[in-house]
């Protein structure tokens, strides 16, 4: 098993991060670009993995009152994660995700991981900024 991890403070409340982060519709805009998640009857979701063209049966769980989600695949059980929004001083945020790779052929290395986990916090940040100026304009 191999497990990653990555944080990022966010100038936000954690309420106001975890619900962008936790909205179904709007994953896309902050996932991997390579992932897709459509939602079937929760906590059941597919996710689509542009780079294997393949889709892959999977769970998704909100905890809102924990600020928590939870993933990971439902038969194969090749990977799982998590989410964590906590609040910090001054009303910004840090949010961790943590990812468990399970199954080898599914970890894409290092390197990948790390890219990945870094640009969908700064792309998650981005969208809880872009929310939070609209609602204070």
């Amino acid at each position: 098993m191999t497990e990653y991890e990555r944080s990022r403070t966010m100038p936000a409340q954690p309420e106001q991060v975890f619900d962008q982060a936790s909205n179904v519709g709007q994953l896309d805009a902050w996932l991997p670009r390579d992932l897709h998640v459509e939602a079937e009857d929760l906590p059941a979701v597919t996710v689509h993995e542009d780079r294997t063209d393949q889709d892959t049966s999977a769970l998704l769980s909100a905890r809102p009152e924990q600020m928590r989600l939870e993933w990971g695949t439902r038969e194969q059980g090749s990977y799982a994660g998590w989410l964590q929004v906590a609040g910090i001083d001054s009303g910004a945020s840090e949010v961790t995700v943590h990812l468990s790779f399970f199954d080898e052929g599914h970890d894409p290395g290092e390197h990948a991981v790390a890219d990945a986990l870094d640009s969908s916090l700064r792309r998650l940040e981005e969208q809880v900024r872009m929310r939070t100026d609209n609602a204070a304009g």
